[in-house]
């Protein structure tokens, strides 16, 4: 007989979902026919897999210890050996706010990378004491959002399972609202507007292609806009996703005739490398917590503004005002 007590970062979820992330070989099916049998007990009685969890409860297993088996970490992604620099915005004992720069994915990808901004920010807290894996059942400190790879700007971290619920709730809910700025070439017309469109992934070519009418298999986006500043055929966007689709704000304006700078995908490649611009001129730059609904432990979130600082990222701003 084996048992765990549930702390607080595994309370508040179903037994069945956090068996599963706790003991990989226990998928939700499995937990279900074993807690019929008794051979999974909870407070030393039969329990459901919908159950919901409370700090202090006890988990006892009749049950192989090839079932109950964690697996490593593998020599790849032990983020304990990935660099643990990261430019912080802000921080505090429930959540981190990231500046990622521009080249860096948030998650492994396809190559299997893995130096990621989740493998960093694991490693940054390992190091500062925050967290430490083998004092946890089955929490790993995760990002609320993401954005890609050739884009810079805020990811929102979160340390604890409690502060995740509420921003992963907060997100869906448009409780968080992100802004973004964007180098496009020309001057959308007109200078502030909501766009409406409709989307489809092109998953095998890792891309989306739009329409402006409705069609099977496309998503509907909006696109809120006001354009900030001109200078020759570059203007300095600000946009508002009303919709968070893959690559929407590249695509969006490459369909109405207005390019990111720098988009190799969606853009002009001749134009691009006129102004020397690699990547995408697209940075998440501002977070505003504006909720409606309780956010418990974030609470004090409520009404504050962050923004990145470092010009750095902004880099295109300072190319139109350097009269480019």
């Amino acid at each position: 007989m084996t048992e765990i007590t549930i702390q607080k970062n595994d309370a508040g979820q179903r037994a069945d979902r956090f068996l599963s992330k706790a003991y990989p070989n226990l998928k939700s099916s499995l937990v279900c026919k074993l807690m019929r049998k008794k051979r999974i007990k909870l407070n030393g009685a039969k329990t459901e897999p919908n159950v919901i969890l409370k700090e202090g409860d006890v988990f006892r297993f009749y049950l192989s210890e090839e079932l109950l088996s964690k697996s490593p970490i593998s020599e790849k992604t032990d983020f304990r050996k990935i660099s643990s620099e990261i430019n912080v915005i802000y921080e505090d004992e429930n959540i981190l706010l990231i500046n990622k720069p521009a080249g860096l994915v948030v998650h492994e990808d396809n190559e299997n990378t893995a130096d990621t901004l989740i493998n960093r920010v694991l490693s940054y807290l390992y190091q500062k004491g925050e967290y430490a894996p083998e004092c946890e059942n089955s929490f790993v400190p995760a990002l609320v959002n993401r954005i890609d790879r050739n884009t810079s700007g805020i990811v929102i971290a979160a340390k604890n399972a409690e502060s995740l619920r509420v921003l992963n709730q907060k997100v869906r809910d448009r409780e968080i609202q992100k802004l973004y700025l964007c180098t496009v070439r020309g001057t959308p017309e007109p200078k502030a507007a909501t766009l409406t469109a409709y989307l489809k992934k092109i998953a095998d070519e890792n891309r989306v292609i739009i329409s402006d009418t409705p069609k099977p298999g496309y998503l509907t986006i909006k696109t809120k806009y006001r354009v900030l500043e001109r200078r020759g055929e570059l203007s300095l966007v600000e946009v508002d996703l009303l919709t968070g689709r893959t690559h929407q704000i590249r695509a969006h304006f490459a369909h109405i005739g207005h390019a990111l700078l720098g988009d190799g995908k969606y853009g002009d490649n001749a134009f691009n490398k006129r102004y020397g611009a690699k990547t995408q001129a697209l940075c998440s730059y501002k977070l505003v917590f504006k909720f409606t609904t309780d956010a418990g432990a974030l609470e004090y979130l409520n009404g504050k503004v962050f923004s990145v600082k470092d010009t750095e990222n902004l880099w295109f701003a300072q190319m139109l005002k350097g009269g480019l």
